[in-house]
């Protein structure tokens, strides 16, 4: 039978387990307001009748350009189910700069993905469902030093872009507008399910039948691992799209 002392530990433990993550959850929400800009190349290059190859790389940096936010490099193999859906799994690799003041070290970032993606066409309107999954091995980073430990989530994006052609001359820009949501689960994800959201709105213009750009306005909004810090990120967005399409089926 557990005597007074031993019960009274057991129900300080309990207490403690209910009252810490309560806490947390009840602190109040801090906000970081920044400016970004955000840079990538974008390829699908077909190299078989349903196969293409993915590719594209980014660079992010804060306030304006003067600070590096991030660096990405990201491929995979996609495999045409017709001339509307594909499906692809691929490797990405992240370094992510600090935001501590004085604080050199990047964060290595290996991820594995899936992705499904849909393209449709809705009289003039373009209209693209993409779902992607990754698996995300993060380094951790303690007082400028790697701590040899890895962070382990799954995130899920789900994003839904549209093409809008304003113009009768189709070599004018169409409206482009965008959304991504990002979800992510994991053991040691507890207070942010909700990982961030992406939302878009700039124009889309042609340069040659292979090769075009999107630019504009990306708000930013993400949720930090304590629950109750978040980035809200005012982001300059250009990206290039070079397309070698593979044969219809």
């Amino acid at each position: 039978m557990l005597n007074m002392k031993t019960k009274y530990s057991f129900l300080i433990i309990i207490l403690l387990q209910i009252s810490i993550p309560a806490l947390s959850q009840t602190r109040t929400k801090e906000i970081n307001h920044q400016n970004q800009s955000w840079f990538s190349l974008n390829s699908q290059i077909a190299v078989a009748s349903k196969w293409s190859v993915l590719a594209d790389v980014h660079v992010r940096r804060n306030h304006g350009i003067n600070n590096a936010s991030f660096y990405l490099l990201r491929s995979a193999l996609a495999y045409h189910i017709n001339k509307n859906f594909y499906v692809a799994a691929g490797y990405a690799h992240l370094w992510l700069a600090p935001t501590t003041p004085g604080w050199k070290t990047y964060s290595n970032e290996n991820r594995i993905y899936e992705q499904f993606q849909l393209n449709q066409s809705f009289k003039k309107v373009s209209v693209m469902q993409r779902l992607r999954n990754e698996q995300r091995w993060v380094q951790k980073i303690s007082n400028d030093q790697r701590t040899g430990k890895i962070r382990f989530t799954d995130r899920i994006r789900y994003t839904l872009s549209l093409t809008i052609p304003v113009f009768k001359n189709p070599k004018l820009p169409s409206l482009a507008l965008a959304d991504e949501l990002n979800i992510q689960f994991g053991k040691e994800v507890v207070y942010n399910t909700f990982d961030q959201n992406r939302w878009f709105i700039g124009i889309k213009q042609k340069i040659s039948p292979r090769l075009s750009f999107d630019f504009g306005f990306m708000k930013v909004y993400q949720e930090k691992f304590s629950g109750y810090q978040y980035d809200s990120n005012n982001t300059l967005r250009l990206f290039f799209y070079y397309t070698k399409p593979v044969k219809k089926n």
